[in-house]
């Protein structure tokens, strides 16, 4: 992994853990970096798992919508873990 990769990857988490506490709210940098990176896996495991296809071409944009759905996950489990 490159360095362009890297950023672009963080970039992502950040957007997805961003957009993931508007919807179950919660705030900070260094959540918003974690949740999204945790929940780019979570949601593409799930995806994949569950064999859901969203038909979306752009790939920046599914990954996006990917990772925020897994990061909804991660804060909610991590809610009812703690």
């Amino acid at each position: 992994m490159d360095a362009r990769s890297l950023l672009i990857f963080l970039g992502i988490g950040l957007l997805a853990g961003f957009l993931a506490s508007l919807v179950v709210g919660g705030g900070g940098l260094v959540t918003y970096l974690l949740s999204g990176i945790i929940g780019s896996f979570v949601g593409g495991y799930l995806f994949s798992a569950l064999n859901i296809n969203l038909g979306i071409r752009s790939e920046l944009v599914r990954q996006i919508i990917t990772s925020t759905a897994g990061a909804i996950v991660v804060v909610l489990v991590a809610r009812l873990i703690s």
